[in-house]
């Protein structure tokens, strides 16, 4: 196994430790988790310029490396939903924005399984890129804010640090509907009810 394929696999096996250091309360988690959260964050780019620099890409490259931005991502704002639950604002925004991510990341993770059938490896795009990056900043920003407001006892900044918080988290969820209709579009072919 290849470097890059070996910090996806990080990406994915820091997954659940950065899940728990969020949703477990400890001093300073969210500072932790903010820590986790943008390390693997960062393998999410280095394996890609790595893979490409280097001619290391591979077909499970390919599918590996979405799949563990998608369980990073999704982790994050599971836990930021049962956040916002909690505390009893923005509940259902946060609520719906967890519906569109994990609807149009069942849909493309459907839609690669359909086209690996006909020997097709669908690699993200730069709209799915674009998505990817707007979560991770998205992600990082709030868990920044929730460093300052929960660790750092500046409950104060609350109100406003939640405001921020869920335009970022609308400007990923909208970025997830557009790739998610283009990769729907690009695929379409091989979407093909009678067999």
């Amino acid at each position: 196994m290849n470097t890059p394929n070996k910090l996806t696999l990080a990406r994915m096996i820091a997954t659940p430790i950065f899940m728990a250091t969020m949703l477990i309360e400890f001093p300073y988690h969210y500072l932790v988790s903010l820590v986790l959260f943008a390390a693997a964050s960062l393998t999410d780019m280095i394996d890609g310029k790595m893979a490409r620099k280097y001619n290391l890409v591979t077909d499970f490259g390919k599918f590996l490396d979405p799949l563990a931005d998608k369980m990073l991502t999704t982790s994050a704002y599971l836990g930021f939903m049962f956040l916002f639950a909690k505390n009893g604002s923005y509940g259902w925004q946060m609520t719906t924005i967890v519906f569109i991510v994990l609807f149009r990341e069942f849909m493309v993770s459907s839609l690669r399984l359909v086209t690996a059938k006909s020997g097709l490896v669908v690699a993200a795009n730069i709209w799915g890129k674009l998505k990817t990056v707007s979560q991770m900043v998205g992600l990082v920003a709030a868990l920044f804010f929730y460093t300052l407001i929960v660790d750092f006892g500046l409950s104060q900044i609350q109100p406003i640090c939640d405001i921020i918080i869920m335009v970022l988290f609308w400007i990923s969820a909208i970025l997830c509907v557009i790739s998610g209709l283009i990769y729907l579009n690009e695929c379409k072919d091989y979407i093909n009810s009678s067999k």
